[in-house]
């Protein structure tokens, strides 16, 4: 697809409404993977709380047949949404470096919104993949680790998620997040919530994302990929913590607010 073909496409009517409804459902599974820390701060126990086991948790309701089919197409929507974005968008953003750095996050997300959608579809059908979210990165992780230079090449993936954190926590502290919503089209009272949720929530996702880094780094350290994990692994590692489960639940209405954010931001999206 040329760039101009694919410029039409983003900005095609249909194209973007299908793309913000996926947002909405990409902020329903951060929504569940509060719910779930909380669950994991309170008992130990329930879903992974990572997008599988929020997905997995949306299929053990009564309509969660339906559900899953409503998550799947939303988020691959939503992905490939987000790939054209990733290919042609952010020409409002003035600095070829910020816009280059927004295109490869959107990348990122594509392959995130797509992969949980068909995680969605193929649990419905009954053909959910085996593992959680910790194990998939776990044994990526001894692959890894199995290359020549291996170690370092895991330090590379610690440093790569560090960045991805602290770039998620500025964000937030410094309401960049809002150069990419078109407020105008929100209510004001809509408005203000909107941006105190996004400040909450990219600070907290930033903290998450710190602490996977971290994981991923001692394992590089101990050439142990068995220390390495995902959101479930990260939100649990806080959990053992002294005052774990104040610190997991704060944490936890974090990670939940910006699952609300997506939701109430989707119609202001620039796209």
């Amino acid at each position: 697809m040329s760039a101009t073909k694919a410029r039409q496409v983003r900005h095609n009517k249909a194209v973007q409404v299908f793309g913000r409804i996926g947002m909405g459902c990409y902020g329903l599974v951060y929504l569940l993977i509060g719910y779930l820390a909380v669950r994991v701060a309170v008992d130990g126990g329930g879903q992974e709380a990572d997008g599988r086991g929020a997905i997995t948790e949306v299929g053990s309701t009564p309509v969660g047949g339906v559900l899953l089919w409503v998550l799947a197409v939303g988020l691959v929507a939503y992905g490939l949404w987000q790939g054209l974005l990733a290919a042609v968008g952010y020409t409002w953003i003035d600095k070829q470096r910020t816009r280059t750095v927004k295109r490869v996050t959107s990348g990122v997300r594509c392959l995130v919104g797509i992969s949980l959608g068909v995680y969605a579809a193929k649990t419905a059908l009954g053909a959910g993949e085996q593992g959680s979210g910790d194990q998939k990165q776990q044994e990526f992780t001894a692959w890894l680790l199995g290359l020549p230079a291996g170690p370092f090449l895991v330090t590379v993936v610690a440093v790569i998620v560090f960045g991805v954190a602290v770039g998620s926590a500025v964000k937030g502290i410094r309401r960049t997040f809002e150069q990419d919503l078109d407020l105008v089209k929100l209510p004001s009272g809509t408005r203000r919530w909107v941006d105190r949720l996004g400040r909450i929530g990219y600070v907290a996702r930033g903290f998450v994302f710190g602490v996977v880094a971290v994981l991923i780094g001692y394992a590089a350290l101990a050439h142990d990929p068995s220390r390495s994990g995902g959101l479930d692994a990260a939100l649990r590692t806080l959990a053992a913590q002294p005052f774990g489960m104040v610190l997991l639940i704060v944490v936890a209405v974090g990670v939940a607010a910006f699952g609300v954010y997506c939701v109430g931001a989707a119609r202001a999206q620039r796209g």
